[in-house]
């Protein structure tokens, strides 16, 4: 018994060294695995949230992993999330890094769900072989000294240089030429950052002026004239309000106003930068008119406007004015923002409830223009939450010659939707100033996701549109879609928005 009882102390004794040899060497095996993973994902350029956070990064792709399988467990579903839900922003994922966009086991977002937009296809769509190449936008043709023409209807809307980092705008250019598509500067001014890519850039007048003001914050010719020498510089947009906050001036907290900032705008460094609620020297449609008219004679180049639409009476009188002044005095674009928009910091009461959503507003802006003579002298864009294929379609049909996006071109520079834009903690280094922070954006690896995202978004439109029977997408009209009523009902958009001309031949 003695000798059996020997054993077993001993046997025990063997177990608890080994266990713990085993628990030592997992252990270290641990420290290593953890060691490796932090130099791989403090090395590696592709993923911004696990450069910036090294192994703990890793569990977001984890969860989000488990989430395809254990979905029907939690209450926030795909489509639940605000403002853009799960299924919006896998897409643009998806798109930006080239994965297969295709989904299996049938739709899951509601098809009777009121304010969707769907489209008709047609009975005999396009073969391959007679699906044409989308045309050329022209703007400012015969009146412009230098029209600017492309053929991409979907490109960068405005983000500032400030708001976003300096990696996020050098990304977005490069990934801007690769496309094909244009940038725009957004109020913030031109900044190094933006011409590093050599893509085609439209610079936004505030109401601030950054960039092209002068002492007493007014605009400069000279400095107007210094831009229009860039050649990367193609066109310009004179902002009267935006969707995140109309009726209010851009809002870059003092956090995030850095020394090469201060300098781009001309204003003092740390600081609040809060430009004026409207143009000072703009306050009738008359010294619209006059400002759009001054900047194509300085620079040559086509000048539009940016509005958010509320009050619309103004429109039928900036129609008017044009024909009694003459045609020259026209915006060469109009870029209508909807009220649904917003990258930056704005006060909730505007952003929740200020201005007209882009379904209500765009058409109206058409129907004026056409309804006045203008449609084909003024081309319209529209922006404003439409980041996949469907909302560009239905703006194409609503009669918007070109799209703008910028929260789709933040979520293929990796955004994950933190909502820290108005703080200087952008966990992506895509709204930061904080260098810790920036360090895991690659601007490399981004620009070829921006590419990515716009090149396939701008393929699947066109599938939208062969689909609807039409050998292009600028052959998208209103009767090739219907929208979906409080009542669960599908109207057809010639009939709530009877113009049936919707862009210019």
């Amino acid at each position: 018994m003695e000798m059996s009882m020997d054993t077993l102390r001993v046997f025990a004794v063997n177990f608890l060294e080994i266990t713990t040899l085993v628990m030592a060497f997992l252990i270290v095996l641990t420290i290593v695995a953890v060691v490796y993973m932090y130099i791989v994902d403090v090395t590696q350029t592709e993923q911004t949230i696990r450069r910036n956070y090294p192994v703990i990064g890793r569990f977001r792709y984890f969860f989000e992993h488990l989430g395809e399988f254990f979905r029907q467990y939690f209450f926030a579903l795909d489509r639940e999330e605000l403002p853009f839900n799960r299924a919006q922003r896998s897409w643009v994922y998806r798109a930006a890094k080239n994965l297969d966009s295709t989904v299996a086991f049938g739709s899951t977002h509601p098809l009777n769900e009121p304010g969707d937009i769907i489209f008709l296809n047609g009975l005999f769509p396009p073969l391959e072989e007679e699906v044409r190449p989308r045309g050329k936008i022209v703007y400012g043709k015969g009146f412009a000294r230098q029209p600017y023409s492309t053929t991409s209807f979907f490109n960068i809307s405005a983000m500032s240089f400030g708001a976003l980092s300096a990696p996020a705008i050098e990304a977005l250019s490069s990934g801007a030429r690769e496309a094909g598509i244009w940038l725009n500067t957004g109020e913030g001014a031109l900044s190094p950052y933006h011409l590093e890519g050599g893509c085609d850039i439209v610079f936004q007048i505030g109401t601030a002026k950054y960039g092209v003001r002068d002492e007493q914050g007014m605009l400069s010719d000279k400095k107007l004239l210094a831009l229009a020498e860039l050649e990367e510089v193609r066109m310009f947009e004179i902002k009267l309000s935006q969707g995140a906050k109309p009726g209010k001036g851009g809002i870059l907290p003092g956090a995030k106003v850095t020394d090469l900032i201060a300098r781009t705008r001309g204003i003092p460094e740390g600081e609040d930068s809060l430009s004026p609620n409207r143009h000072p020297d703009i306050s009738t449609i008359d010294d619209l008119l006059e400002m759009i008219h001054r900047v194509r004679e300085v620079t040559g180049k086509p000048v539009g406007i940016k509005a958010v639409i509320g009050q619309s009476a103004w429109l039928d009188e900036l129609c008017q004015q044009v024909w009694e002044r003459g045609l020259e005095y026209a915006p060469d674009f109009f870029t209508v923002d909807s009220a649904d928009g917003g990258t930056g910091a704005a006060p909730q009461s505007l952003i929740d409830y200020m201005g007209l959503p882009l379904r209500r507003s765009l058409p109206l802006v058409v129907d004026k223009l056409i309804e006045n003579g203008l449609r084909d002298r003024i081309r319209v864009i529209c922006s404003g939450k439409m980041i996949n294929p469907s909302g560009v379609a239905s703006a194409l049909c609503l009669g918007a010659d070109s799209v703008n996006s910028a929260r789709g071109f933040m979520f293929a520079l990796g955004c994950i939707q933190a909502l820290q834009c108005n703080k200087n903690t952008c966990p992506t280094g895509i709204t930061t100033h904080d260098p810790d922070l920036q360090k895991g954006l690659h601007p490399a690896d981004k620009a070829r996701r921006v590419a990515s995202y716009a090149r396939n978004l701008l393929h699947e439109v066109e599938v939208i549109a062969h689909s609807c029977g039409v050998a292009d997408s600028s052959l998208l009209n209103r009767s090739h879609a219907q929208i979906i009523s409080e009542d669960g009902i599908p109207e057809s958009l010639e009939i709530l928005f009877p113009d049936v001309k919707s862009r210019p031949n």
